[in-house]
Formats: C-alpha cells, structure tokens, sequence
C-alpha cells in the first residue's frame, strides 16, 4: 500500500482515538505520581498497549514502574518514550500527561499499520524524567538494543523541531573544619562555612571565563547549627551544564578547583560526591528532525521561529540520543506559559492539552510509518547519527 494511504489510515484511526487519549490524560493529571513512584500511571499505559494487542513486560532494568511494551517483530524497529512523572506539589506542571499520552497514541496508530508495513512497534515506560535516572538505569540495562531510532515529544509554549538540551552533572561538595564557639574562642576553630562561601564567590568569578551555553547554579544544603558555633561541617550542590561533554567535564574540574582553593584557604577538608551518571546534551539528528518537521507542513502547522539553543535545561532524553537516532520534538500546549508551574499544568487539561496530545501523536506517527516503509531514509538517519548529527 501506498505511504499516502497508510497515513490516511493513521489519522483516521488517531482521530477515532482522541477522546479516549484525552481522557487517560486527564486521568494522569488528577492522579499525579513523582519520580519512581508512577504506579497507576504505568499501569493504565501497559493496559491500554495491552488493550490493542501489544505484549508487555512490566518492572524492567530494576525500575517498578518502568515497562517496555511491543507490537510487530524483527526490523526497523521504533521506539516510542512515554514519560510518567509528575513535579512535587505542582503535579503535571512539566505535561508529561500530554508527552506520555501522544506517544502512547502515536505507537497504537502505528501497530494498526504493521500488518501492511511490517516493522516493529515498541514502546517504553521511562520514569523518573525529572530525577533524570529512568532512561538511564534502562539503557544500562539493554532495553534500547536493536532499536533502530527512539522519539517523544514535549509540550511547551513554542513549537520546535530542533531543541538542545545541555549535558548536566550533580556535585554534592562537604566541607569539614573544627568547631569553636565563635566568641569565645574563634581562633581555635576553623570554619567549614567560609569554604562554602568562598567556593560561591570562586565560582562567580569563574563565569565571566566560561561559554555562554555554561551553567553554573548551586545552593548550601548545611551551613552549620547556630550562630555561635563555627561551622564544622558545611555543605554545597551544585549542578554543572554545558551543551557538549568535553566542555561539561573540562567545567567540572574548574568548579572542583574552585571548590580545592577554597579548602585550601579555609585549612578544611573536601570530601567530593558526584552523581553516578550524568545527564548526557542532546545528540541532534538532522535527517531525523527533518523528516518530523515534514510532518508537521503536511498537516498545516508551522514550526516558532526560535533559537534552538535559547532557554535550554536538560534531560535523560540526552543519553538516548548518545546510542541510537532520537528525537524530542516541542508541540504547542499554549504560549505565553512557562514549564513547571500550575499554569502549564492545568493547560494540559483545557482544550490547549488535547490539541497538544493529537498534535504530538500525529507526527510522531507519521514519522515512524515514513521510517518504516522507507528504507533508504531510515540509513540516511543512522548515517546522519554515525556522522554526528547537527543542524
């Protein structure tokens, strides 16, 4: 059958989908769960897969509320991310209600074209976005072996194709000096706070050397118990972002140093925590974005003209990009509201949130059948993803 028709065929179905798909994301918005805690939510995801006939594997890579769920066999095979997690006390204020549910859809449309395609469908659950260890511990644990591309969307005030995300890096800094009453004897103390301190001010100084993708934010999570006590333990986090890795380490170390000289004037000692795993920048696939944003002109949207590097924040989306074609396109919830609020969150569930579901679902959809069936655009992709992708 002709790509047209198969596309004629996806909406159709899509369309006699949209109640359904919009309700299951109101339900997720009134039902908000945070980070590895999305036990309804993965539930009613793997029972609807189930529902058209996918087969699913629930609890995977170690993670209770991850599932990777499948429809179809051998190559190409697509994989469709559904996000679960919700934000502490704002609920969906990052919409992945809308996110989790478009994709759902989009992989549901597809399989109904599988018998005339072929392919392979396959969808994974990945939770804790916002923690940003979900796709991580699942890439670890294989769960994205012998996909040939991986694809979401994300709601947002603008629609864009093409979106950097930085690569992140947590550092937990503890500070150990000699308490002392700070009256009475000072001089017999030293003061674990002032290294703290004093890192804050290296780091402030060190930002008018650094690139402006780099950023640099932190807060003291102990600064000692009482006025009159010299700090003998003092605390800091601080998160590290850049758009590529080399950069994101070489920052690192400066950070660290910052962080050394500091012990080193004060006379404390520093005890370094890191992160296990950092969040990796997104891997841009031009001949991936291209054939979504093909998608978006042949159902009459056009793309915001914004920078794709404005604005940007980061995610375990960017460690997919790292071993497989992916893409992470932003559909229109609304404009004019920012991510992380009660706004956003209560968009999702206004007419805004179900235009936003149907508008992700639709192209990622369309994309995958265009992937599936052409075979010289899918090793264009990969192509493009050996040569490392860009724009």
């Amino acid at each position: 059958m002709h790509i047209a028709n198969i596309k004629t065929e996806i909406l159709n179905f899509l369309d006699s989908l949209k109640n359904r798909l919009f309700s299951l994301s109101c339900d997720f918005y009134h039902n908000p769960e945070t980070g590895l805690k999305e036990y309804k939510t993965s539930a009613a995801c793997v029972a609807i897969l189930e529902e058209f006939g996918f087969t699913a594997d629930k609890a995977v890579a170690g993670l209770e509320t991850a599932f990777k769920a499948a429809f179809g066999n051998g190559r190409p095979a697509i994989a469709f991310l559904v996000e679960m997690d919700a934000l502490p006390q704002i609920g969906h204020g990052c919409g992945h209600n809308i996110s989790g549910v478009a994709s759902l859809g989009a992989a549901i449309a597809v399989s109904q074209a599988i018998p005339k395609i072929g392919g392979n469908v396959v969808v994974l659950g990945t939770p804790a976005e916002e923690i940003g260890v979900g796709k991580i511990a699942m890439i670890k644990a294989g769960l994205f072996n012998g996909l040939d591309c991986a694809m979401m969307t994300h709601p947002s005030s603008k629609r864009m194709v093409t979106r950097i995300f930085l690569g992140l890096i947590r550092l937990n800094l503890h500070f150990k000096g000699r308490a002392s009453h700070a009256s009475a004897y000072p001089e017999e103390g030293i003061n674990a706070l002032d290294a703290v301190i004093q890192t804050f001010n290296s780091i402030s100084a060190l930002r008018q050397q650094l690139r402006s993708d780099v950023r640099i934010h932190g807060i003291i999570t102990d600064g000692g118990v009482a006025p009159n006590i010299l700090p003998e333990k003092a605390s800091a986090s601080f998160y590290v972002r850049a758009k590529d890795l080399d950069e994101l380490y070489a920052v690192k170390e400066k950070v660290l140093n910052c962080a050394r000289g500091a012990a080193l004037a004060t006379g404390c000692q520093l005890t370094v925590e890191e992160g296990s795993d950092i969040n990796a920048p997104l891997k841009i696939n031009k001949a991936l974005a291209d054939t979504y944003r093909r998608q978006l002109e042949f159902l009459g949207l056009r793309e915001d003209d914004f920078p794709m590097d404005k604005n940007a924040g980061s995610s375990d989306i960017g460690n997919v990009s790292q071993v497989l074609p992916t893409i992470h396109p932003h559909i229109l919830l609304k404009r004019g509201i920012n991510i992380h609020t009660k706004e956003f969150a209560d968009a999702t569930i206004a007419a805004d949130g179900e235009n936003a579901i149907m508008e992700g679902a639709r192209c990622l959809a369309l994309t995958a059948a265009e992937l599936i069936s052409d075979k010289a655009l899918l090793e264009n992709v990969k192509r493009d993803f050996s040569d490392g992708g860009g724009v």
